[in-house]
């Protein structure tokens, strides 16, 4: 479902696009080319800041976001996904939050108040609550990111880890131009 949100901002889709009829896309949202939004994910831009205003949340081109995700942003912060990212299963990114380019976020992970930086994977179960991640990092799962002290623990990517995350870019491509054929002979 694509609606407004209560200030009357309507989602901004690109057409190469596929949103899953199942997900609820609502308000400032900006999904760019090639984005896979699958079933029943939640992308809701809604809530306006003191001053009455709100930034959208973008997704960046290429990117998927799996099934029963959740993004959402308090009081009109920010959320940025930058291109070439999987957002997996039932992950929850909550803004403020800014995640780069070419990394993969783990089912279950909660990604808050924080950033991101290029190539990272943040395994399964995680959570990142307030701290930045530099570039080329691996977090394990079950992680717990809060304070640099956390930081300290985390070890450089590998490049299984590298192939790993762009297979998961690519085969949600596939899924994409796929599903749009579907859809589209219906």
């Amino acid at each position: 479902m694509i609606r407004p949100n209560p200030s009357g901002d309507q989602p901004q889709i690109s057409h190469s696009a596929f949103i899953d009829p199942t997900a609820i896309i609502c308000g400032k949202v900006i999904i760019e080319d090639n984005v896979f939004v699958g079933p029943y994910a939640v992308i809701r831009a809604d809530e306006i800041n003191a001053q009455g205003t709100m930034m959208p949340i973008r997704i960046g081109a290429n990117s998927n976001i799996q099934d029963g995700v959740v993004i959402h942003s308090v009081a009109g912060a920010e959320v940025s996904i930058g291109e070439r990212c999987s957002i997996a299963h039932r992950s929850i990114i909550h803004g403020p939050c800014q995640i780069a380019n070419n990394v993969f976020v783990g089912f279950n992970s909660v990604v808050f108040r924080s950033f991101v930086g290029d190539n990272c994977v943040i395994r399964h179960n995680a959570v990142i609550d307030g701290i930045d991640i530099p570039a080329n990092c691996h977090v394990p799962p079950l992680s717990r990111m809060e304070n640099e002290e956390d930081l300290s623990k985390l070890g450089n990517l590998s490049e299984p880890q590298k192939e790993f995350s762009k297979a998961v870019v690519a085969a949600n491509k596939y899924l994409s131009d796929g599903y749009q054929k579907i859809y589209g002979e219906l």
